[in-house]
């Protein structure tokens, strides 16, 4: 497992560099990761963005969908839905759980928990992945 997470993070996309997503776990059904939100992550009311809490979620949705992936395939998000039901703020660390729904030839579907420190449901987003088989 240790090598799979090396060579997802070395991977890892610019913009989950930018929010600071910590990927803690990745096997081929389960990926776990934690973010710390920062002030500058706030929708002006003090609460973290809506859009951070999704692209976080897509991230994981789609490292999911990577690990499962035939050789020479690549993937892309065709559609992600997102039920909030509790805020973060700056400071806190939101952790991530993203599990399989659905794991087909041309679609995958993830669904993805975020909760905070004290295990409190914040939202879950369900994503389809499309399969982009390999080119030739």
């Amino acid at each position: 497992m240790t090598e799979l997470i090396d060579k997802l993070r070395s991977n890892e996309p610019p913009f989950m560099k930018l929010l600071g997503a910590e990927l803690v776990s990745a096997t081929l059904d389960r990926i776990e990761a934690r973010l710390r939100v920062r002030e500058d992550m706030g929708n002006g009311s003090g609460i973290t963005h809506g859009g951070v809490y999704m692209s976080f979620a897509d991230y994981l949705g789609a490292i999911g969908t990577v690990v499962n992936l035939p050789k020479g395939a690549r993937t892309t998000t065709m559609e992600s839905k997102t039920n909030f039901f509790r805020p973060a703020k700056a400071g806190d660390v939101i952790t991530g759980v993203s599990t399989p729904m659905h794991k087909g030839r041309r679609t995958m579907v993830w669904q993805t928990r975020l909760t905070g420190e004290d295990g409190k449901l914040l939202a879950v987003i369900t994503q389809t992945q499309m399969v982009i088989p390999k080119e030739g």
